[in-house]
Parts: structure tokens; C-alpha cells; sequence
């Protein structure tokens, strides 16, 4: 009898661990890991368990190279990212990424409640910052195709590749509406246009899965299975208007401008149920967003219902003041009580930690703050299921690279190709060019680099070059791979004058533009075209029928140059698939993208947009010639 009286409460133990109640100590059955209970039944059990430390460890996110064990587990640390460039290994594969991922988690779970890391990384244009991930165009390109639906298909297989690497979060997309390009991130942007940056925040749904149409509350965030990432609609908010370009600077805007020209996507993003909304750097009429409360809690969470959570940028919160960093007490204060959720916060986190628990202490910022906060970054988690499913799922490894996604981002190259000229003024069209030529000549700095042909945030923060840094197609191997095999292709980086003059080519590719950049490095006062594309462009032009490919993040002062090239294609940043490039040059998929920039003729027309006054481009919003599909 004693036995089996003591087998009584043991069949009870297991029946609570099979239901996922477990029983803490003190509070009872927690609920919060029963997947069964709704979200928010869960996000309350569980915030009613946690201490003020553990509440402000959620809060916090930090860089994976000082996400060791011990600082996960005893700060309680919500989050992790890796910033551009930052990577387990050089050319490190899935399968490392997936190890990396699932280290950092231990030590996330083997703390008190066992809250799950959610680790995030920059996939703005494909998973840039792994070693042979497929490299879609970058936005502004995107832009140029016309076609939401490709870029929605993008976001899915952009999903897949970030997951092959066990992440679940991108900070993607950014949704920025560029008025000016001095702007050194204008290639992250889509369009000037309002309206066809909100078409293509279809990417979100992409990345998170459409969410379902039955009526739920609005704002509230989405992520629709193990195949999809929380997405992160950036930077809140007029980032692209900033004066002169200028990056992290202030956009002065009226009232009617900023809901007319700014706000427009975030409404579309919602809309799609994103998941999280970065702040910008920038100001709004001398108001720092990162300190702004009127557009952060008012507006984005209270008026337009917003129940994810809110990220700082990269020590977004340290730039409040200017030195940066030079009173972070008042920096920690007023962004947390302008409504910032989650800080990034990549090496000073104990510094952070210790200063808001300080403030919470003394009631400089309320609980309900605090509690506010951490509620919207559990829900998140929970939506997501990243407690029933913590560690990374290696079944999608093979998706990284794969053929499929490489395809697809041949197709975007392919459609975000704008044909600016093609033939001089009483002469045929030039493309597309045939396939068996006697002799053709490539020329250019960008025509056999990769790193070039990517751009900014590709593996490094500010891009790279040469061709070893990852896999895929520079235009040259393109070309040759495309021409008839009796075709010879010639290739000279720097050719002079006489030397193309005395070859005889049929014809010259030039492949020119601008080096690599990201963010403040990029922003650029003059907008020329960089040394020594200019001599390039005269030494094979005049002294051969030519077609000059531009491969740049915006537009650039090309009107001294564009009488004397024959024909005229801006590329912009293609990425790792170059043989979209060759695809349209040759006539295997014809020409139709139009532009969603404004192409100037001048520096000094700077800013000018569709729908300004005195508006006189060298080619107008929407421009680009078509050529015939193939036969």
C-alpha cells in the first residue's frame, strides 16, 4: 500500500510536465509555457515572475562577441545581433552560424525562467552578411523593377537564408522614402515616391508570412511559422529627408510633408502586422527620434495601435547628446520614456543595465514603463514561438545560396535594369547586343568585381572588393558565359585610346560607378562620377561603339558623358547574380524597368523630386526605353 500511495503524487508531477505546467516554487503553474494559453494570458504569467533585473535584461541587446554563457545567463539578456560584418568565422558556414546561434541560447535558457534570446541580424538586401548567401539588388534597384510581387518572393527566400543560419530576426526593410541623394544609405530606400515605398513594404509579408485575414487587433505582431523571421520596419521615422542629405541629421518637415512623404509606409507596414519599428537616428525638427515621444509612444503606439516592440539603432540611444555618450544617464532616460522597447547596445551593456535599474529605483521611470516594454518584446517572442522552438532547425541549411534564390535574384536583376539610351540621334538601336560578335571589349573597374557589384552591407559593413569574398557572378564571367563561343572577349580594366582604337571591337561594355559604402560614408556632396570611370568612358567611346553599364546606389552627374556613349543602362547595385546583366545586354530578357529616382542633370537641382517645381531632369521619374522580349 505505501507504494503505491507514493506513486500517486509522482503521476501527478508528470502529468503537470506533460502539459508544459511546470510549478515554480512560489507562484504556482506556469502558465506562460503552456502554448496552448493564448499570447497575452502567457505575457502576463509570465511578466508577473520576473524581477526588475530580469525585466531590464529583456530590454537589452547586445553584440554577439560579448554574448558569452555567464553574460547571458546572469544579466538576463534579451537580445543579440551581429553588426555588419560580424560573423562566427571568416567564411563561415551554416552549419557554424547554426552551432554560434545555439551556444549563445544556452545560456539564455539555463537562467530562472528560461526566456529565449532572440538574435537578429542586417538581411537588407538577402542574407549579406554570410559567406555564400545569394545577394539580392539592392533597394533602389528593386525599386526600378515595378514589380511588388518579385520583391514579396525576395523577402521569402531572404527568410530562408537567414533562418539556415538559425537567426529569426532580420532588421529589414528599410522603408525610408529618399528626397535627397547625398544620402549615403539612398540605395536602401526604394523610391523618392511615397506611394511605391509603401507598394514594396509587401517585402515584410515575405518575411513574416501573410498574416491570416480573420479579424485580429490591429498592430499586433505577426510571424507565420519556423520558415519566416520577425521583421523590422526602419528607421522611424523621415531618415531619407534629412537636410542636404546629410546622414543622422535633422529633416525639417511640415506637418502635412512628414504624414504625406515619411509616415506613409509604416502605415502599410502595419498593416502587414510587422513585427518590430527602428528608430532613426535622425531628428525631426531638431527633435532627436531617439528622445521623441509624441511620434514613438503617442503616435506610433498609442494612435496607430503598435503592440511590437520598438528597437533603438546601433547605440542609437548615445547619439541623444551630442558628444555622444556624453551624459548617458539623460540619454538612457529619455529614450526609454519616449517609448524605445529593446536597446541595442552592443558593448556597454552593463553600463546601460546599471543606469536603468538606477532610474527605475529612484522612479525617474516608472515600472509601467518598464512593464510596457517588456510585455511588447514577450509578445513578440511568443507570436513567433521562439519558446516551443528556442534552438535553430537545421533542416533549412541547404537554402542558403541555393540555386532557386539564385535564379530569383537573376529575374530582379534582369527587371531592375533601366535602359537610360539606346543609339545615337538618327542611328538603330544598339541593344540588345548580338550574341556572335568578332571581338568585344570590356572595360571598367566594375566589370570583374564582385565586391563592387554588391555594394554596401555585403558580408562587411562598408562592402568590399575583388572576388573571393563570396560566390556569384561578376558581369564579365557573365558575358563570356552568354556570347557565341567564336566570340572573343577581350577584357582591359583601364584600356587607352589607342589600344581600343587599334583593335577594332565591335563593340565596348563599359562597367563603371561608385566603390562600396554604407550609411555616413556614403553621403557624398558632388555626386560625380568617380576617377577613373570619366577617362574609361572617353578613351573606349571615342574610339568605338560603346554601351556604358553604371553600377552606383543612385543616380550621378553623367550628363558631360552620355553624348558620346551609344547606349546608356543604369544597373545600380545587381548584387551576386551578375548574369541578369548579360541576360538583358544580349536580348535574353528584354529591358523594362523605369526609374523610381529622379535623375538630375546638375549638383545644384539637388534635391529634386517628382512634383517640385522648376522640375528639370536629365531623365524624369519613371523614365526607361524598352526593348522587344525575345522571340
Amino acid at each position: 500500500m505505501k507504494t503505491k500511495r507514493s506513486l500517486i503524487p509522482l503521476v501527478g508531477i508528470l502529468f503537470w510536465c506533460c502539459c508544459g505546467l511546470l510549478v515554480d516554487g512560489n507562484d504556482g503553474p506556469m502558465v506562460y509555457k503552456d502554448p496552448k494559453q493564448p499570447v497575452e494570458v502567457r505575457v502576463k504569467d509570465l511578466l508577473s515572475r520576473m524581477t526588475l533585473a530580469e525585466k531590464i535584461g529583456q530590454m537589452t541587446q547586445i553584440e554577439r562577441v560579448n554574448a558569452t554563457f555567464d553574460a547571458m545567463k546572469n544579466y538576463f539578456i534579451g537580445s543579440v545581433l551581429s553588426g555588419g560584418g560580424s560573423v562566427p568565422s571568416p567564411n563561415a558556414t551554416a552549419q557554424q552560424w547554426i552551432d554560434m546561434v545555439n551556444d549563445i541560447q544556452r545560456g539564455a535558457m539555463a537562467t530562472r525562467l528560461g526566456i529565449p534570446m532572440i538574435y537578429g541580424v542586417d538581411a537588407v538586401h538577402g542574407h549579406n552578411n554570410v559567406y555564400k548567401a545569394t545577394i539580392f539588388p539592392h533597394n533602389v534597384g528593386l525599386g526600378a523593377t515595378r514589380d511588388p510581387n518579385l520583391v514579396k518572393r525576395i523577402g521569402t527566400a531572404t527568410a530562408l537564408e537567414v533562418r539556415a543560419t538559425g537567426i529569426p530576426y532580420a532588421f529589414a526593410p528599410c522603408i525610408a522614402v529618399c528626397r535627397d541623394p547625398r544620402w549615403g544609405r539612398c540605395y536602401e530606400s526604394y523610391s523618392e515616391d511615397a506611394k511605391l515605398v509603401q507598394q514594396f513594404s509587401v517585402i515584410i509579408s515575405g518575411l513574416q508570412g501573410d498574416a491570416p485575414s480573420k479579424q485580429v487587433k490591429k498592430g499586433r505582431p505577426f510571424v507565420g511559422g519556423k520558415d519566416k523571421v520577425a521583421a523590422c520596419a526602419k528607421h522611424y521615422v523621415g531618415d531619407g529627408g534629412t537636410v542636404n542629405g546629410i546622414n543622422e541629421n535633422n529633416t525639417i518637415v511640415t506637418t502635412e510633408q512628414l504624414f504625406d512623404i515619411h509616415m506613409p509606409p509604416y502605415w502599410s507596414a502595419l498593416d502587414q502586422r510587422v513585427s518590430t519599428v527602428m528608430i532613426s537616428y535622425s531628428s525631426i525638427n531638431g527633435k532627436k527620434m531617439h528622445a521623441n515621444k509624441e511620434l514613438v509612444t503617442e503616435y506610433l503606439k498609442e494612435k496607430l495601435k503598435f503592440k511590437g516592440f520598438t528597437i533603438s539603432d546601433w547605440e542609437g540611444i548615445d547619439r541623444i547628446t551630442s558628444p555622444p555618450h556624453s551624459n548617458y544617464t539623460y540619454s538612457v532616460q529619455e529614450s526609454v520614456l519616449a517609448g524605445l522597447d529593446m536597446i541595442m547596445v552592443p558593448y556597454l551593456y552593463p553600463e546601460f543595465i546599471n543606469i536603468l535599474t538606477d532610474l527605475v529605483n529612484k522612479k525617474v521611470i516608472p515600472m509601467r514603463r518598464i512593464n510596457d516594454a517588456v510585455k511588447r518584446i514577450l509578445r513578440v517572442k511568443f507570436e513567433m514561438g521562439l519558446f516551443e522552438n528556442p534552438y535553430a532547425d537545421n533542416s533549412f541549411v541547404d537554402k542558403l545560396g541555393s540555386k532557386e534564390h539564385r535564379e530569383l535574384a537573376r529575374e530582379a536583376v534582369r527587371k531592375s535594369l533601366v535602359l537610360l539610351k539606346n543609339g545615337k540621334q538618327q542611328s538603330p538601336p544598339v541593344l540588345p547586343l548580338e550574341k556572335k560578335l568578332p571581338k568585344i571589349l570590356v572595360a571598367g573597374t566594375h566589370a570583374d568585381n564582385l565586391g563592387y557589384q554588391c555594394g554596401g552591407w555585403t558580408i562587411e559593413w562598408q562592402g568590399d572588393s575583388g572576388n573571393n569574398y563570396t560566390e556569384g557572378t561578376t558581369i564579365l564571367r557573365a558575358i563570356n558565359a552568354t556570347v557565341d563561343p567564336s566570340t572573343q572577349v577581350v577584357f582591359s580594366e583601364r584600356p587607352d585610346y589607342n589600344f581600343v582604337k587599334d583593335n577594332n571591337f565591335s563593340i565596348g561594355i563599359v562597367v563603371v560607378g561608385e566603390v562600396p559604402y554604407a550609411e555616413t560614408k556614403g553621403d557624398n556632396t558632388n555626386l560625380t562620377l568617380p576617377w577613373p570611370a570619366p577617362d574609361i568612358i572617353n578613351n573606349v567611346c571615342k574610339a568605338t561603339k560603346c554601351v556604358v553599364v553604371l553600377v552606383s546606389g543612385r543616380p550621378l552627374v553623367i550628363e558631360p558623358y552620355v553624348e558620346a556613349m551609344d547606349a546608356l543602362v543604369a544597373a545600380w547595385l545587381p548584387g551576386s547574380e551578375g548574369q541578369g546583366v548579360a541576360d538583358a545586354l544580349f536580348g535574353d530578357s528584354p529591358f523594362t524597368g523605369k526609374l523610381s529616382r529622379t535623375w538630375f542633370r546638375r549638383i545644384d537641382q539637388v534635391p529634386m523630386n517628382l512634383g517640385d517645381q522648376n522640375y528639370d531632369p536629365l531623365f524624369p521619374y519613371g523614365f526607361g526605353l524598352q526593348t522587344a522580349p525575345p522571340n
